[in-house]
């Protein structure tokens, strides 16, 4: 899915990927960062612990608006996108929290550039490294997904029945995702 983002004057691809196996994620992250284009950064999440695309769409409106205003945690956006998705302010803590395990089967890749055309190559790249398409769903919220991602951001079922009014069990989820990323913020 590709956004462009006007006021940051960058575009975002947010990607799923299904069933692959990428060995020693050190060696396929810088693997995949060489071969982009000059201006591109991308970043890589386990999958089952992000709540939906706007749960790394918000992570990405966050690192950049924390660059914009010099607030920035890291040197590096795609660093600063991990920290955010994470709620986080560690990068190891942040790692552990969102980043691609060696058991990782299910990946999110984000993409950032200036250049729209530069985007989608870096995102053939990575399809290319992974040798599988893209699929999207591994972003959709199932049970099991759902207790993962309380787990890993620390959220109750209390937390969860206070927040339900008119809204789905799993929308309730992604806001309070998104509520956590933002107070990191303020932490700042």
């Amino acid at each position: 899915m590709l956004k462009p983002l006007k006021e940051y004057g960058r575009y975002v691809e947010i990607a799923g990927f299904e069933a692959v196996a990428i060995g020693d994620k050190k060696d396929f992250v810088q693997s995949v960062r060489v071969r982009v284009p000059k201006g591109v950064e991308v970043q890589f999440f386990d999958a089952s612990v992000i709540a939906t695309w706007q749960h790394l769409f918000f992570a990405v409106l966050n690192a950049l608006m924390a660059f914009k205003n010099r607030r920035n945690i890291s040197k590096s956006l795609a660093v600063e996108i991990m920290l955010y998705a994470s709620a986080q302010r560690q990068i190891t803590k942040a790692i552990e929290r969102v980043g691609v395990k060696p058991k990782s089967k299910n990946l999110v890749a984000v993409i950032i550039g200036c250049d729209v055309n530069a985007v989608q190559d870096a995102l053939v790249i990575v399809k290319n490294c992974l040798g599988v398409e893209p699929n999207d769903s591994v972003l959709d919220l199932s049970k099991p997904k759902m207790q993962r991602i309380k787990r890993a951001f620390n959220i109750s079922d209390v937390q969860l029945a206070v927040a339900l009014d008119k809204k789905s069990a799993e929308q309730v989820l992604v806001d309070l995702v998104l509520e956590t990323m933002a107070l990191l913020s303020t932490q700042i």
